[in-house]
């Protein structure tokens, strides 16, 4: 592909001709592409789908990574081993571009590679790799592995994305209206453009805006000033220089601060996380305004469109056989990982998600005697599975996904499965009757998988965080636990609380409908389903960003 073709295979529709230029450190946007870790990419991969299907004037731009994120496989004793095998993409398209980003005052050459809109129906994207045979091998190693644990070297893969995402719009005459960070990870974007516009701080505000995902200050990115300085980190900015267009004169460099400080505006993801990053950053000044966007998922993609079929006729016999036949399906993977043999006549209780503290996978087994009675009813009986990735260095997540492997070995319908990327979360959605979400508010930015739950006729059992406030009527479109006062709560206190609930919630009311009163069960399900789809396509969420960011 030379490096003057226009990327876009198909017509810009009029409302969004404005270009934008849309980096992320990770796009999930199928299986066999394994550019991403958890919800920030399967939020940038549903925004690129939606923005093909409108024919929005959006690319991509990424880094290809040559391990991925990590594949999840386990030990001898079903515990969790990390592995890392180079993936190899026939499909994308080598453009024929290279270029070099200064980093430790050494050229690294960076070569583009190009996602052609038609292979998933996505806007066109980028992938941006240094491991080519130009470079020795540590530069190489920049582009191995998604957030290495390494300082210096997350600091180089930050460079090459936003540096060298810079670079490439320039070397493709793609003059973008608007630089969209999608969290601070491509920051030094903004430094190429001050170069770029003459060290005009004015000119980047008009370009830049800025997503942030992090609802706790401690979240957010800070790296020591010497590292950045020495790394190249600013594109040849002095400290001066740089502490003058950022404000910041600390000697830990703060990312979302200067984010917020260089761009013409900012959003939350979710309503929620649009005050409490309010809250958070206005005490620093000189920051620009943080609107909200609350994220989405894509209907096309992620939605079973024959059970919407099913709701659509009014044929609640259809609706119960799909779904069942979904169990059956997602049954044969928990049988091929762990032996267990699910019914699709069961309830399912499904917990999928990044492993985090702030998640609280183990909630449930706060009270084990509790657990050990819903799980052994023999007349409401349940199955329950855990599954999603910890970070391959966090040994906290890791020791609990290790602990609940060794626990579910003593219950039949308990299973917990590796392997949580694309394909598995769709499985596990389609699985699932109810989708258990449990982080500790206020601490879930926006949390979207529930959306795509509910898109395949699971039922959110959720605390009141990230978009959630947004979503469940109780008992209406889903179940909520009742919040309590959490800002006088220690953490204990608040686990102890939200356990409680969970457990009066299945018991008192969630069993006994689904066994006693399917109709109403299904009228929930059915509700979830229509709720979900008018409000949480990421059609909703890409048109937002024209109308509200990109202006």
């Amino acid at each position: 592909m030379a490096a003057s073709l226009n990327p876009f295979p198909y017509a810009i529709q009029e409302p969004f001709s404005k270009r934008v230029a849309y980096f992320s450190m990770e796009f999930a946007i199928d299986q066999a592409l394994k550019t991403y870790s958890g919800g920030l990419g399967f939020l940038a991969g549903s925004h690129l789908r939606s923005a093909y299907s409108l024919g929005q004037h959006l690319i991509g731009i990424g880094m290809l990574w040559k391990f991925g994120y990590y594949d999840q496989g386990r030990n001898e004793d079903q515990t969790l081993r990390v592995d890392w095998q180079q993936k190899l993409y026939a499909y994308l398209e080598d453009t024929g571009i290279t270029f070099t980003v200064k980093i430790h005052g050494a050229d690294v050459w960076v070569k583009a590679y190009y996602l052609p809109p038609h292979i998933f129906q996505s806007a066109p994207l980028y992938l941006l790799t240094t491991d080519i045979a130009e470079n020795d091998e540590v530069s190489r190693t920049i582009s191995y592995r998604l957030y290495d644990g390494n300082a210096a070297t997350k600091l180089a893969q930050y460079m090459v994305l936003g540096l060298g995402g810079g670079q490439l719009l320039d070397i493709l005459n793609y003059d973008a209206a608007f630089y969209h960070l999608n969290e601070a990870h491509a920051l030094p974007v903004a430094f190429h453009l001050l170069q770029k516009f003459g060290k005009n701080k004015a000119e980047v505000q008009k370009r830049l805006v800025f997503t942030t995902h992090t609802p706790e200050e401690a979240g957010n990115e800070k790296h020591p000033m010497p590292l950045c300085l020495e790394m190249g980190y600013f594109n040849g900015l002095s400290k001066t220089e740089i502490q003058e267009a950022t404000g910041i004169y600390d000697t830990l460099f703060n990312l979302s601060l200067a984010a917020l400080r260089l761009a013409k505006k900012a959003n939350g993801v979710s309503a929620l996380h649009g005050r409490v990053a309010r809250g958070m950053w206005e005490k620093y000044g000189h920051i620009c305004e943080i609107d909200h966007i609350t994220n989405a998922q894509n209907y096309s993609y992620w939605a079973d469109h024959k059970l919407y079929e099913a709701v659509k006729q009014g044929d609640d016999n259809r609706l119960i056989e799909r779904k069942k036949d979904l169990k059956r399906q997602a049954f044969l993977t928990v049988a091929n990982q762990t032996g267990r043999l699910f019914q699709p006549d069961v309830l399912t209780i499904v917990w999928a998600r990044r492993f985090a503290g702030y998640k609280r996978a183990d909630l449930l087994l706060r009270d084990k005697e509790r657990f050990e009675l819903l799980i052994k009813n023999t007349e409401y009986p349940v199955q329950f599975i855990w599954a999603g990735k910890p970070y391959p260095s966090d040994q906290g997540s890791i020791d609990i996904f290790n602990a609940l492997v060794h626990f579910s070995h003593q219950y039949p319908n308990v299973a917990v499965l590796t392997g949580y990327e694309l394909r598995l979360s769709k499985l596990l959605k389609q699985g699932a009757d109810i989708w258990l979400n449990n982080p500790r508010i206020p601490r879930e930015a926006s949390g979207t998988s529930g959306m795509t739950a509910a898109m395949n006729g699971a039922l959110n059992l959720s605390t009141n965080d990230g978009w959630i406030p947004e979503f469940i009527k109780p008992d209406i479109n889903g179940f909520l636990v009742p919040p309590a006062d959490y800002e006088h709560l220690d953490i204990n206190e608040q686990d102890n609380h939200d356990a409680y609930f969970l457990y009066e919630l299945l018991e008192q009311k969630i069993l006994p409908m689904y066994y006693k009163r399917h109709q109403y069960w299904l009228s929930i399900v059915k509700q979830s389903m229509e709720d979900v789809r008018t409000a949480f396509d990421s059609d909703r969420m890409a048109i937002q960003y024209y109308e509200k960011m990109y202006v």
